[in-house]
């Protein structure tokens, strides 16, 4: 979810500070009434971390990162046959004038809610994604956009044989995804890529191919809740393959490896998190990853000290250690550090990028509502306001391949 929701959860838990009437202490301080009266209003608005809800919604997500401040669109959702049948679909318009038509069926409660299978259609237009070449030495000042437009068809299904426990699989037609130069709203100053990078494959090939795409992933999930861990662990490894239906000379397949764990002390009045994700990427001899699909690091849930998309390559490394204390009972301030990089291979990779930091949690029981984080790297300073953990791990719910790969 982006970020004028943020803003305005963020003012209410400033005017929260103020010492009025207090509710009870489940933090270190006692909790002015305002913030928890905020929490209410936004839950009755968004829900409370799951689609639950019938009927018409804000969609104030299904942006990638780098959409801008606000992304607002009509939304519908619909439970029928007696919650056997899922349906949904929306459409958004965001601050850079990013543009996102969704539509979705599913069917989940098949060999008692043990299996479930879907489809998923997406149209995209993305504006302004940045990007600043590949490998690990790339430097702020090569930072370029490029205009990215998608349509995305895939089917999916999951299987739970027991609830902590779930294989998924997906296959998917991205077709012909169109390159051009950065478009849209409040623009800056920075170069479309093809001027930065002329000699790059995607722009010497010109058109881009069409893609039949594939994923197998298996996850072990213990967490009590996924948009507000405070205890348990989720335990992933994923493969994909996206198969060049043109020439095969932009095919490749992907390898993740995935863990996080959440550890509660003093009652859950502090909680320890760790978290770790590498990825490897293969092709065959003289194959190349477009830009487009490659892996990234950098930016609000990888490394925070960096800007969005910072670095990208065949392999990326990711460490994360966060340490988050429970001031009132739904605000937590937090102390992370980021370590990680990437690389052609993966016996390249090392921790050498670096960021520390300090933020704030607005959540609920079940789901954070609004962070705010300041890191430091070595490319600066950076501050960051979104609408989710830092470690929710949106691959779990990402059905549609991702492009561009967000990190």
């Amino acid at each position: 979810m982006s970020g004028h929701v943020g803003r305005a959860v963020v003012l209410a838990i400033v005017i929260g500070a103020i010492p009025l009437r207090v509710a009870a202490q489940d933090g270190l301080v006692p909790e002015p009434r305002l913030i928890g009266r905020a929490l209410d209003f936004t839950t009755r608005l968004l829900g409370d971390g799951g689609e639950v809800k019938n009927g018409v919604y804000p969609e104030l997500g299904n942006m990638p990162t780098g959409a801008g401040w606000m992304t607002f669109g009509p939304g519908y959702r619909h439970w029928s046959a007696r919650d056997r049948v899922f349906a949904d679909a929306s459409a958004a318009l965001s601050w850079r004038a990013y543009k996102m038509v969704q539509a979705r069926v599913e069917l989940p409660q098949l060999l008692r809610s043990r299996l479930a299978i879907g489809s998923q259609a997406r149209w995209q237009d993305l504006t302004q994604v940045t990007y600043f070449g590949e490998g690990p030495a790339t430097l702020e000042t090569q930072r370029s956009e490029y205009r990215l437009r998608s349509v995305n068809v895939v089917g999916y299904a999951t299987l739970r044989p027991v609830q902590w426990l779930s294989i998924g699989g997906r296959a998917g037609w991205l077709e012909r995804p169109l390159i051009s130069a950065p478009a849209g709203t409040f623009r800056g100053d920075n170069p479309s890529t093809q001027d930065v990078f002329p000699d790059d494959p995607v722009f010497a090939r010109g058109e881009q191919p069409s893609y039949a795409h594939g994923e197998i992933s298996v996850a072990a999930d213990d967490r009590d809740h996924r948009s507000h861990p405070t205890r348990g662990g989720i335990y992933r490894a994923a493969w994909s393959a996206y198969s060049d239906r043109d020439t095969g000379g932009f095919s490749f397949g992907r390898s993740e490896i995935e863990a996080a764990r959440f550890v509660p002390l003093a009652s859950s009045r502090v909680v320890l998190a760790a978290h770790g994700w590498l990825v490897a990427t293969h092709t065959a001899d003289g194959h190349v990853v477009p830009f487009y699909l490659a892996s990234s690091l950098g930016g609000h849930n990888t490394l925070r000290g960096y800007s969005d998309y910072r670095f990208h390559d065949r392999a990326t490394l990711v460490l994360n250690l966060e340490s988050r204390i429970a001031l009132f009972t739904h605000l937590d301030a937090a102390v992370f550090a980021d370590a990680g990089n990437v690389a052609p291979r993966v016996a390249d990779l090392n921790v050498d990028r670096r960021s520390y930091g300090v933020g704030l949690r607005l959540h609920t029981r079940r789901a954070t509502f609004a962070r705010v984080d300041v890191a430091h790297g070595s490319d600066g300073w950076r501050w960051m306001m979104r609408m989710n953990d830092p470690l929710r791990l949106s691959r779990l719910s990402t059905r549609t391949a991702p492009i561009p790969s967000v990190p």
